[in-house]
């Protein structure tokens, strides 16, 4: 079940860590009057609530910046719309509005979290007399409370379950909205590969018919067919797609055009079958059709084709541990994509694609929590910490991630790894592919392919060069 999350965001020295603090019901956060003390990401389950949520605390970053707080509150704002199920926005009660707390509210309003005005350090019930001014940021009257002395955080709970109660019950509506969609229409599976590696030939074993038309010449199907068939009790759609060839070997406008519509299929597609056949090995043109799918972010099956006439001599583990040093020597760069070994032609182990497909989507069901993916960063940066920029002469510091599914009503989810640095020029690209190996190792990610986005904490500046706070340790985390 979902875990609602709340994000404490405000400017340095307002309570942050203190109301975190109270929240959790330990003292996990460094409480200081020095502006910018908490430099760290820090998330720990909520005590003080009836229905479980992960609270975040996203202290101060980088006080040594040129610019003081804009490209401070900027980053924070960004994390809080980017994970955030509601948002703590506090203020200083005592110190009354600032320009900064403006220019915070004017880019929260942009989330679509609710966002819950809290007017910290309201230590006596006078001072509330005090606070009409806050009522310009247009967030209401806000909540009085003092995290010094526990004041009004029983209003704050009772606030953060009635939200959180919504977040459930949204995401239960959406989830059975999901499922009635993916139900009744199922998935669009491509099926792509080079010309006779035996697309047509595996869709009528799939259908167990004669539907499109086999033969040996290279390059039958002109077209991009859309074929329904029924799994289960799901009404998938298979996409039967012209093969691909290089450009330069294409004899006519119709095999160009027709390539051109393998590629929509594949973009439209929530899974690609890239079909190879394995007696003739892999080719040129296998690894292209892989690197387009690689580009279009689409979760994969590698169907190994032809498997009855691959080594027949040889032991069955023989020839499989052959297959898979094959394909992943040639295929490295989708070695996050499983595989299935059929014969399409005799109608052997055909079985096994859908099998392998109900593993790709059970493991896309259960994307990674937040904080874990943050302990699992953490863990991997104290292994291997980044390297010297050679130009720059920085190093990458990671302060903060979070795993986001942009389209809600996709059948096999692709989440986009958002990782907030000081500056993204200094990540390398051996360096996110390491991170990615962490990821895969310590979570199921099956046949689905790792989106990094690398934001920079100072987008003014061209993505800054600042160094700033290392990622924060996601303690305590309540899966």
């Amino acid at each position: 079940m979902k875990t609602p999350t709340i994000a404490i965001v405000g400017r340095p020295n307002v309570g942050k860590s203190a109301i975190f603090n109270r929240l959790a019901e330990r003292r996990i956060a460094i409480v200081h009057d020095e502006p910018g003390v908490t430099r760290d990401r820090i998330a720990a389950p909520c005590k003080i609530t009836d229905i479980p949520c992960d609270i975040i605390d996203t202290g101060g970053i980088g006080m040594e910046l040129d610019d003081g707080f804009h490209a401070q509150v900027t980053i924070e704002a960004d994390i809080a719309m980017s994970s955030a199920d509601m948002i703590l926005f506090v203020v200083d009660a005592r110190d009354g509005l600032t320009p900064t707390d403006e220019h915070l509210a004017q880019k929260l309003r942009r989330a679509k979290a609710p966002i819950f005005l809290i007017l910290n350090k309201a230590d006596h019930f006078e001072q509330e007399l005090m606070m009409g001014d806050f009522a310009r940021l247009g967030l209401g009257a806000g909540l009085p409370l003092s995290a010094a002395h526990g004041r009004g955080f029983g209003e704050l709970a009772d606030l953060i379950d009635e939200t959180a109660q919504k977040v459930l019950d949204a995401a239960t509506d959406e989830e059975e909205e999901i499922e009635e969609v993916v139900t009744r229409e199922g998935l669009k599976v491509a099926i792509v590969g080079k010309p006779n590696a035996g697309k047509s030939s595996l869709i009528n074993a799939i259908l167990k018919d004669e539907r499109t038309i086999v033969s040996e010449i290279a390059g039958t199907t002109r077209d991009a067919i859309d074929i329904p068939y029924t799994w289960g009790e799901e009404n998938h759609t298979l996409i039967d797609t012209a093969g691909l060839r290089k450009r330069q070997q294409m004899d006519t406008s119709v095999e160009v055009f027709s390539a051109m519509r393998t590629e929509r299929s594949i973009r439209r597609s929530d899974i690609c079958l890239l079909v190879v056949d394995l007696a003739a090995g892999i080719s040129t043109m296998d690894r292209k059709i892989a690197k387009t799918i690689k580009e279009e972010r689409k979760p994969c099956l590698i169907v190994l084709n032809k498997w009855d006439l691959f080594h027949p001599g040889g032991s069955r583990q023989a020839r499989l541990e052959e297959a898979i040093e094959l394909i992943r020597t040639e295929l490295f760069f989708l070695s996050w994509a499983p595989y299935a070994c059929v014969s399409a032609k005799e109608g052997q182990h055909i079985s096994q694609i859908f099998t392998q497909i109900t593993k790709i989507r059970q493991a896309a069901s259960k994307p990674i929590t937040t904080g874990r993916l943050n302990r699992l960063l953490n863990d991997a940066i104290d292994i291997k910490p980044p390297s010297q920029h050679k130009k720059y002469k920085k190093r990458v510091k990671l302060m903060y991630a979070t795993a986001v599914v942009n389209d809600k009503y996709t059948a096999i989810p692709v989440p986009q790894f958002i990782l907030f640095v000081n500056d993204k020029k200094l990540m390398h690209e051996h360096y996110e592919q390491y991170l990615s190996n962490r990821i895969r190792e310590q979570h199921n990610i099956l046949g689905v392919p790792i989106v990094f986005s690398i934001r920079s904490r100072n987008q003014s500046k061209g993505g800054g060069t600042h160094s700033g706070g290392d990622l924060g340790r996601a303690a305590d985390e309540k899966e």
